[in-house]
């Protein structure tokens, strides 16, 4: 039986370096796997993009509306009938976007379809309140592991403070972008309550 994974970590955690690696990983020994990530994730298009400069196409964008399994099941079956062999591995970046039904439905790829499923993401957004996708992730997966950055401090950064005209602010949508008029820094727990206040209840 496969399994799924959830890596998360803070904002510049190196996640999504992570799960390039991890393909390249695969690749480099000869098996095939599909990239996906949910069609909310607007940063840099159809690509996964690391801030070291990597980029690579997804094999699909997963939206709002879409059988996470379906749409899986329907690309694998191209490659068997294609190449005449299996996928090996699904990675999902920013898989905190995907809903608790398509978290669902990725361990269902991993238990019942015996293909791994490495997801990363990030737990909370920048009010501390966790991504109702990271929050079934955290509940569902097999195994969990933290992908560590650290705050401007020099300490472990947790939280994720979001800054618009460069002022840490602590209200408005969970959704979004980077780059979409906010920009986004990881802090530990004591500057997160310096810079943007008191976490509430």
């Amino acid at each position: 039986m496969a399994k799924l994974y959830f890596r998360y970590g803070a904002m510049n955690s190196g996640k999504s370096t992570a799960l390039l690696q991890a393909a390249y990983n695969y690749e480099e020994r000869g098996q095939r796997v599909l990239l996906a990530k949910p069609w909310i994730d607007t940063k840099g298009g159809d690509e996964i993009v690391s801030r070291l400069g990597v980029t690579r196409r997804v094999d699909f964008l997963v939206s709002e509306s879409d059988s996470l399994r379906g749409v899986f099941d329907s690309y694998r079956r191209s490659i068997q009938e294609k190449n005449g062999r299996d996928v090996s591995c699904l990675l999902i970046d920013e898989a905190q976007f995907l809903t608790p039904a398509q978290v669902a439905e990725a361990l269902v790829i991993a238990v019942s379809d015996n293909v791994p499923v490495l997801a990363y993401g990030i737990r909370t957004d920048f009010q501390t309140r966790a991504f109702p996708g990271a929050a079934r992730l955290l509940e569902l997966a097999h195994s969990l592991e933290e992908l560590k950055t650290i705050c401007r401090c020099g300490r472990k950064a947790i939280f994720n403070g979001r800054k618009v005209d460069g002022r840490f602010i602590a209200s408005g949508e969970q959704i979004a972008i980077d780059g979409q008029e906010v920009t986004y820094e990881s802090l530990c727990g004591e500057c997160y309550l310096r810079e943007v206040g008191p976490i509430t209840a």
